[in-house]
């Protein structure tokens, strides 16, 4: 695990808007780009292009139209209004119906109401359309926001609508029951946010005890839950779980990001275990994939051997 200063560099980088220029300019202009390690491509097109080979390979995919925080209420409405023609595109193509979204990519930090009024608008024509749509979870400030909006919308009967907890989080440990009480769907993380001691854990194996923990809780009592992690050891322990307590394989998922252990999402399927992979893709892919590289120095690494080779 990459350490706590270099993490908060990475983080940093993602918020710099003269390198979010440039990253939108320059890093998808070949087929080669290294962005494209993690990246599916720009357009909804280029990423539905990727999930059907995904589907070729026995895995199953979501798609997530990258973008957050937005500034304005019209960028808000751009952002939905783009949902709804990925949508159509999706339903065309004939590849799974399953999508990722992020609240501040549609106005949250504008206003709480036209968020939750504008996934509302997603989540009518994706229900109609036989999508499961997860809220992804960005960083602590938005937690609160984030599972009021997922259960206001959740009582207005869209349970077609799954969420995100991140398991470095002290406050996970009772937002699990929270929603698991519902029967929605989670997808557990580790957490990809730099966070404050106050409110997270701040070393490896504190959050992997957590994640443990959390995981198995999710096994026994939740509905279909994700696990997302590229985490080999935690992964072996899921697998020793399920066998130890009888749970069938088709119970849960394991979810892991596109252009990351490969190896391990082919063994996995081998295996007969579920396997979706998160597809990002779109102009505003910069953030993203800044903190990629900040998780893992295994990412640094590609990265820079991708920037000798095309030299």
């Amino acid at each position: 695990m990459i350490d706590a200063a270099s993490k908060a560099f990475f983080h940093f980088l993602a918020r710099n808007e003269s390198l979010k220029h440039l990253a939108s300019k320059y890093g998808m202009a070949s087929d080669t780009s290294f962005a494209r390690r993690f990246i599916a491509g720009e357009t909804v097109d280029e990423a539905i292009a990727v999930a059907r080979a995904i589907e070729g390979r026995g895995l199953s995919q979501t798609l997530d139209y990258l973008g957050e925080s937005v500034a304005t209420l019209e960028e808000a409405d751009a952002a939905t209004a783009d949902y709804g023609r990925i949508l159509d595109a999706i339903v065309a193509s004939g590849v799974g119906r399953n999508i990722s979204l992020k609240l501040t990519q549609l106005g949250l930090d504008v206003s709480t109401d036209a968020a939750l009024g504008n996934l509302r608008r997603i989540l009518e024509p994706a229900k109609a359309g036989g999508f499961f749509v997860r809220i992804d979870m960005e960083n602590s400030p938005y937690t609160d926001q984030t599972l009021e909006i997922f259960e206001h919308l959740w009582n207005e009967g869209f349970t077609n609508l799954g969420v995100v907890l991140q398991s470095a989080l002290f406050r996970t440990a009772k937002d699990l029951p929270r929603v698991v009480g519902r029967g929605a769907r989670i997808r557990l993380v580790k957490g990809a946010y730099k966070e404050d001691a106050e409110i997270a854990y701040q070393r490896k194996a504190d959050v992997d005890e957590e994640y443990l923990m959390q995981m198995e809780y999710l096994l026994t009592h939740g509905n279909f839950p994700a696990l997302a992690t590229h985490d080999a050891a935690i992964i072996d322990a899921a697998k020793a779980f399920v066998t130890r307590q009888g749970i069938a394989k088709d119970r849960f998922e394991f979810q892991m990001l596109y252009g990351v252990r490969r190896d391990l999402q082919a063994s996995l399927t081998r295996e007969g275990y579920g396997v979706r992979v998160y597809v990002p893709f779109g102009r505003q892919w910069f953030p993203y994939f800044m903190r990629r590289l900040g998780e893992r120095p295994a990412n640094v690494g590609f990265v820079l051997k991708s920037l000798v080779s095309e030299r």
